[in-house]
């Protein structure tokens, strides 16, 4: 009875538990709920909302609570920036992400900068008002700081930035900048060179050495960039003197111990100095005529070796394959050396290469200049096929715009295989230019001058100046405006006023002023040449004549109208403008006055001047003028137009100190001018062993020629002595590249001459801009 007791019990029990406790291999609905995320609840945020921050979770609602989940999206959240801390926990089923936000830049400052602006400093920085701080950026503009300011020289600088809070998770950012001593290049060193001396190669590079005048350059401090640069500098200048073998092997910035001054050194192996061997001309698939070929060639069997020559070949003949319907060729320099000979056999491979045609070319960066300025100076339009050559030649011509600080090129995929995008990426730099010059010259005496230019006005690449000038001999104001695209076309047109006033006493007893303006237009002929037209109306007054005057000049006295029609042919090959080393410049020409105005002449001038690098440093320079004049209708030629010679145009001699001059009795032997002259020059400059940084260069010269033919048979012209003497000048001189701008000193003596020039020893001019 007691055991039947027991087992109803038992199964009493075993039924309530089967009612009432869950199968445990099966989770009730309630435990599931309570394992995955029923909410994602966000605290702490103020600007963000909070569906933003649940768009970075990689946990979502109904998700399992995964530690790796959460870890995931607390890196995300932590990747955004947004945020400074981020905690994410559980709190019952829900999912609780409390986020503290990164304050809101209110406005950056920059404070002890006084080397570089608080423009330039805002462009290098990434950081901007109104963007979100973080401590990594500011830090990347930190270093972007320095870096800036060590490329000018301040390697002492230290920047320290500052944060000072505003209400609403708002900041201040403040960096400030301690600048420290300016660090200058003390000293260059070449170890391993022998055959160009140390003073020849740092010539050669960019880089130079401290000294006091050089207050206005930052070439003399030091940047890893520019010593990359000098490498390659110092590379070329082997390669092109025949040093094939050449290489840097180091090139190094040792601080000294001052913090202030570096000592770079450059270590060189040279090699031996090759020539050229056999060259030819290999036409491969293009099967080109290799004679025709051959003659674009510009190295020559037995010339130095020289790299630079090498590419203008390569340049040339891929502009000739071109011509010659091969758009594709590529050229392929296969050098062979021969050690034992110290020759280079060359040969120009010519080969087919892929088809590859322009889809597009984009213009960027160009805020203020319009996009036709700089297309017109690619030499490829869309559609074209891809050439090298003309790419390379387009970056010249809009860097020879110089209206952009850089031009970069990038070549992108087109919609197909054998198309490319061009993208020509520009930076804007200013253009105006306000000068002030001071100098003096024997010839002008004191002398001043102040302009105004602007060289691409309103973006569209127009050219426009207002100058004056001001000596004790001479004083005139004028305004120039010119477009080198004239309606979009490939020519220039433009027009000048101006206004002269001309002291003439000591050379021919009589003062004059001219006031008129011109119109002129031109367009190129060639890569190298140019022609220009030009029309110009002015009025003048010969004034103030002295009473002991010569006739001829007496008779001119008084005010007369020039309408004038003038064609000129220029053609130029310089290598640089302001200091050619190699190239010729000529112009010539010819013009008429008479259609209009009450003054009739013809006249015919020109002149050329031609440079050559005999060696290292020593150019020679040969130039020639001449012109012929004559009135007609009657009139003699005035005497403000005929040619006057001396001073600048032929040194010894004074300014108007050669040509025909009045004898007449009670006269002053004023000059009258001349119809006919020819002068030519031989000069050479060479370095006077100086170190290049003092930018001083000696010269040795001679001027020869003469002018004559008076007008006639006038009888004021009676008492004018009009000899066609040969004139011969020589002497030397010392030109200076000074800090305060270029100083020309030079002792002439005439050495052949007429019995009334008047002759003047030295000469001297100086002047500077600021």
């Amino acid at each position: 009875m007691r055991y039947r007791v027991v087992f109803v019990g038992l199964l009493a029990l075993g039924m309530f538990l089967g009612q009432h406790v869950p199968y445990i291999g099966q989770p009730t609905a309630a435990q599931a709920q309570s394992n995955s995320v029923s909410r994602i609840v966000v605290e702490g945020n103020q600007r963000i909302e909070a569906d933003t921050v649940r768009s970075y979770m990689q946990i979502q609602v109904g998700d399992p609570f995964s530690p790796d989940l959460i870890d995931e999206s607390l890196q995300t959240l932590f990747q955004t920036g947004l945020f400074s801390d981020v905690r994410i926990f559980r709190r019952g089923s829900n999912l609780v992400v409390s986020v503290e936000e990164n304050p809101i830049i209110n406005r950056i400052a920059f404070e002890g900068n006084s080397a570089l602006k608080n423009e330039d400093l805002q462009k290098e920085i990434d950081l901007k008002p109104r963007v979100v701080f973080t401590r990594a950026r500011v830090q990347a503009d930190v270093d972007r700081i320095i870096t800036l300011y060590r490329r000018s020289g301040q390697f002492n600088a230290r920047v320290e930035p500052k944060i000072i809070r505003l209400p609403q998770n708002r900041i201040d950012l403040v960096f400030e900048i301690t600048e420290g001593a300016k660090t200058v290049v003390q000293s260059i060193t070449f170890i391993g060179n022998r055959k160009f001396s140390d003073g020849q190669l740092r010539s050669v590079i960019v880089t130079e050495e401290t000294k006091f005048w050089k207050f206005w350059s930052n070439a003399d401090t030091y940047d890893p960039d520019r010593l990359n640069y000098d490498k390659e500098l110092l590379r070329r200048h082997y390669l092109k003197n025949g040093y094939a073998d050449f290489r840097v092997l180091s090139g190094t910035a040792e601080l000294a111990p001052n913090g202030q001054d570096f000592f770079l050194t450059f270590t060189v192996e040279e090699g031996e100095q090759y020539a050229f061997g056999d060259v030819t001309v290999d036409p491969g698939q293009t099967e080109l005529n290799p004679d025709a070929l051959q003659a674009e060639v510009t190295t020559f069997k037995g010339d130095t070796y020289d790299a630079s020559k090498v590419d203008k070949s390569i340049e040339k003949l891929t502009l000739e394959a071109g011509k010659r319907g091969f758009a594709f060729a590529r050229v392929t320099p296969r050098i062979e050396r021969v050690p034992e000979q110290l020759v280079i056999n060359l040969t120009y491979e010519m080969n087919e290469g892929p088809r590859v045609y322009i889809e597009r070319i984009d213009i960027v960066g160009n805020v203020r200049t319009l996009d036709k300025v700089v297309r017109r100076e690619i030499r490829l339009v869309e559609g074209d096929a891809y050439n090298r050559i003309l790419v390379d030649r387009s970056r010249r011509r809009i860097t020879a715009l110089d209206f952009f600080d850089k031009v970069d090129i990038l070549e992108q995929p087109g919609s197909t295989p054998d198309k490319v995008v061009l993208i020509f990426q520009v930076a804007e730099k200013s253009t105006g230019t306000l000068n002030f010059s001071a100098g003096y010259s024997t010839t002008e005496q004191v002398l001043g001058s102040v302009s105004l230019s602007e060289r691409n006005l309103l973006g569209r690449g127009y050219f426009t100046s207002l100058a004056t000038s001001l000596s004790f001999k001479r004083q005139s104001v004028d305004f120039s405006f010119s477009d080198p695209y004239f309606l979009d076309q490939n020519m220039s047109a433009g027009f000048n006023a101006f206004t002269v006033e001309t002291d003439q006493q000591s050379e021919s007893s009589f003062n004059s002023r001219e006031t008129g303006g011109a119109l002129q237009a031109g367009i190129p002929i060639s890569e190298h040449a140019r022609l220009q037209a030009r029309y110009g109306f002015t009025n003048r007054r010969i004034k103030n004549v002295s009473a002991n005057a010569s006739a001829p000049i007496r008779l001119s006295a008084g005010e007369s109208n020039k309408s004038q029609l003038g064609l000129t042919y220029i053609y130029n090959t310089l290598d640089n403008p302001l200091s050619p080393t190699q190239g010729l410049r000529a112009a010539i020409t010819a013009s008429v006055a008479g259609l209009g105005g009450d003054v009739f002449f013809w006249r015919l001038d020109g002149k050329a001047s031609y440079y050559h690098t005999i060696y290292e440093g020593i150019v020679l320079n040969l130039r020639g003028s001449g012109g012929v004049m004559d009135g007609y209708n009657g009139k003699d030629s005035p005497v403000l137009d005929r040619f006057f010679k001396g001073g600048n145009s032929f040194r010894g001699f004074e300014r108007a100190g050669i040509g025909p001059r009045d004898t007449g009795a009670g006269t002053q032997n004023d000059a009258v001018g001349g119809q006919i002259f020819a002068i030519g020059t031989v000069e050479t400059t060479f370095p006077l062993g100086l170190p290049e940084s003092f930018g001083i260069r000696g010269a040795v010269f001679s001027d020869f020629g003469t002018l004559f033919d008076a007008p006639g048979p006038n009888p004021a012209f009676a008492a004018v002595r009009d000899s066609a003497t040969l004139r011969v000048s020589a002497g030397v001189g010392v030109l200076w590249n000074s800090p305060f701008g270029p100083v020309r000193l030079d002792y002439a003596e005439a050495i052949k001459k007429d019995t009334l020039d008047k002759t003047q020893r030295i000469q001297f001019s100086a002047g500077t801009s600021f």
